[in-house]
């Protein structure tokens, strides 16, 4: 190193100056380190954008998709507002409205003289039976409208 030192530089050169041609292991260790500080606040970032969906966890189902929603569109718009409402609201416990509304049910139906529930609705299920195609028609029947004396073709319409 010595052989390659320009004659105006000092007889001393510090540990982090390299001679020509050689790996500037400063650089390397610098660019690495700044990786890692990129990558581990950007993980910070994400796990606190996440910090008011794992806080409602616990909530009912409702809350939690809003509040996931809230963080999502906070997430995608940088409108830090909707991640303020999404925490308050991870925060809040809603109370349960639907439980009282039930029960008052309940007590009209005892009260009317009607002991058990109505019958959940049913989805109407087409049983699957094995049938024969319909012929195809290749012009569509149409029924003549037979007109009394007085009828007009407007007032039959509307």
């Amino acid at each position: 190193m010595a052989e390659s030192l320009h004659p105006a530089a000092v007889d001393h050169l510090p540990i982090f100056i390299t001679a020509p041609g050689d790996t500037d292991v400063l650089f390397v260790v610098m660019v690495v380190f700044l990786l890692l500080v990129i990558f581990m606040v950007g993980v910070l970032y994400f796990r606190l954008h996440a910090l008011p969906e794992h806080m409602a966890h616990g909530a009912s189902k409702g809350q939690l998709e809003l509040v996931a929603v809230l963080a999502l569109i906070a997430l995608f718009t940088h409108n830090h507002l909707f991640w303020i409402a999404a925490l308050l609201l991870a925060l809040v416990e809603l109370p349960d409205f639907a439980s009282p509304m039930n029960s008052i049910a309940n007590s009209l139906r005892k009260m009317a003289g009607q002991e058990s529930r109505p019958p959940e609705p049913v989805s109407p299920e087409v049983p699957v039976t094995p049938t024969k195609p319909h012929p195809v028609q290749t012009e569509p029947q149409l029924s003549p409208v037979e007109l009394k004396p007085g009828d007009k073709l407007s007032e039959r319409r509307g």
